[in-house]
């Protein structure tokens, strides 16, 4: 079986030099609300809403959006893939964690996550200061989440005895993931027995570094099944493959103007786009098609990287009648294909 779940942007109305009007966001706001509710009826496992900053999306605080959407859902898993710790006192992110896993009654996924290095930026946070601070957050988080009074001391953050409250629901705590774009952040999730998700990579790239973590993981004492792994893709669907096709152009040209819109970019995208960062964008990123179409490739992948979840971005920041559409299809036609897949190895 093949767990899928929603991975969200919240994309933003209008654009850069286009503010709308309030209640027009206001409208879509509420919108996506109402998918989500759907999502839980359509067997989706849960949904992860990213975070990100300054542009391009309404998702600056997705704990809100978790907060808001576990007082109209009762089974869906809900979390970030991933609060991105760099921005925070780890004080705020642990107590956060623990209030989230009482209001959704114990369906919190933990996630955490760097951040993107143009947002980051725009703070005057360079990647290395970010690995940095992530590093401590997460020495809190680990510690936090195991003793009940915490003390730490680092280079950005010192406090001696805090009782950081309320504790978690779940016990020990709740599934804890990372995201990864490399064989060596893989093999550190797979020391801390983090779960990690990674895209972008091609589908080869990818086991890789799965492979990597499942080395670790046996060199540290455990076995890393399928559970562990979620490959994260752009998925457009629809009716028909000459729909869908149509449809992917425009994903394929929205996200061409949003990395071109970075100067620092720039230089990378003269025809296609491509992410800094060290990894490729491969167009394994991308599957177009019917819901079987897509079903069967997203089981390929999965099965070739030996991944147990599957995140899909549905029809990326396209118009909401149209990323609706998507996930009825989905969640009609391809999901249960996806959990009738013979679990991968």
């Amino acid at each position: 079986m093949i767990k899928p779940w929603v991975f969200e942007f919240l994309p933003e109305l209008g654009s850069p030099k286009i503010e709308p009007d309030p209640q027009d966001v206001a409208k879509l706001i509420a919108r996506y609300f109402d998918l989500w509710v759907r999502d839980e009826a359509l067997g989706f496992e849960g949904i992860f809403f990213s975070e990100h900053h300054f542009g391009r999306s309404y998702s600056p605080s997705p704990n809100l959006l978790i907060a808001a959407l576990a007082q109209r859902t009762t089974r869906l898993r809900l979390g970030v893939m991933g609060v991105v710790l760099p921005y925070y006192h780890p004080a705020r992110v642990v107590e956060e964690i623990g209030m989230l896993d009482h209001i959704t009654g114990g369906r919190l996924e933990i996630g955490t996550a760097i951040g993107v290095p143009q947002e980051l930026a725009r703070l005057n946070i360079t990647m290395a200061e970010a690995r940095e601070r992530n590093d401590e957050i997460v020495a809190v988080i680990d510690a936090a989440l195991t003793d009940r009074v915490v003390s730490y001391s680092g280079k950005y953050f010192s406090f001696s005895n805090l009782r950081l409250l309320p504790r978690t629901l779940q016990k020990p705590s709740p599934p804890r993931w990372t995201t990864v774009v490399s064989a060596d952040s893989a093999r550190r999730a797979a020391r801390r027995r983090i779960k990690i998700t990674t895209g972008f990579n091609s589908t080869a790239m990818v086991k890789r570094i799965f492979d990597a973590y499942r080395d670790e993981a046996e060199a540290v004492g455990f076995h890393a099944g399928p559970e562990y792994f979620a490959l994260r893709r752009r998925v457009t669907v629809a009716p028909t493959r000459d729909q869908a096709a149509a449809y992917a152009q425009g994903v394929a040209d929205r996200l061409r103007s949003f990395v071109a819109e970075d100067e620092r970019l720039t230089a990378h995208v003269p025809d296609a786009p491509a992410p800094s960062g060290g990894f490729e964008l491969s167009q394994d990123e991308f599957i177009t098609g019917t819901p079987k179409d897509v079903a069967l490739a997203i089981i390929e992948q999965c099965t070739a990287v030996g991944a147990g979840h599957f995140l899909t971005v549905l029809n990326w920041s396209a118009p909401i009648a149209e990323v609706v559409q998507a996930h009825e299809l989905f969640g009609c036609e391809a999901i249960p294909l996806l959990r009738a897949a013979p679990s991968a190895a």
